[in-house]
């Protein structure tokens, strides 16, 4: 079960979206499922991600990241490109954060055959469920301008959907972590 909701943007022309939901692991197998690392487990299950690398670390926890994503929505939406700064952090609580905006690198210029889109402030948090070790509450926020030429319709309809089937998907690889 995931509840997306969203409202306009005070970034740009376009919304911020929330999704919300419990998975079925703790928030360890969760994390490992979405940590922003080049070689993560992201790019098998995350239908939305095709490639991350890491461009430069700036600390142990900040690094400037590109993320590529297949084309989607039945092609309308040509593959893509973000260059985000990356923050990674651990709570005390357990809480595990990873928050992203754009940003502009010197070693990552725009390539061709990607359309460059821009994440606005965004990120994830796996917040542990007191007395409960086995269930993650898992809360994300998108702002993203996929760049282009797109309709906005288009966008406002590929966004929800993505959004649950990126918690459908998560929920299954976490369960295959575990086994």
């Amino acid at each position: 079960e995931v509840a997306v909701s969203w409202r306009p943007s005070t970034e740009f022309a376009g919304n911020l979206y929330r999704g919300e939901g419990v998975l079925p692991a703790s928030p360890r197998d969760v994390w490992e499922c979405i940590k922003p690392v080049a070689g993560g487990l992201r790019t098998k299950w995350d239908q939305n991600v095709k490639d991350f690398e890491v461009i430069e670390a700036l600390t142990d926890n900040i690094s400037v990241c590109r993320t590529t994503t297949p084309s989607a929505f039945m092609r309308i939406i040509s593959p893509r490109e973000f260059v985000d700064v990356v923050v990674v952090k651990q709570y005390e609580d357990g809480t595990m954060l990873s928050a992203a905006t754009n940003v502009e690198h010197l070693l990552c210029p725009p390539r061709p055959n990607f359309v460059r889109g821009f994440n606005y402030p965004c990120g994830c948090l796996c917040i542990p469920v007191p007395g409960e070790p086995d269930r993650t509450l898992l809360l994300t926020f998108f702002q993203t301008d996929l760049g282009g030429y797109l309709p906005q319709t288009v966008v406002d309809s590929f966004f929800p959907s993505s959004i649950s089937g990126f918690y459908s998907n998560l929920t299954k690889a976490v369960k295959t972590l575990k086994a």
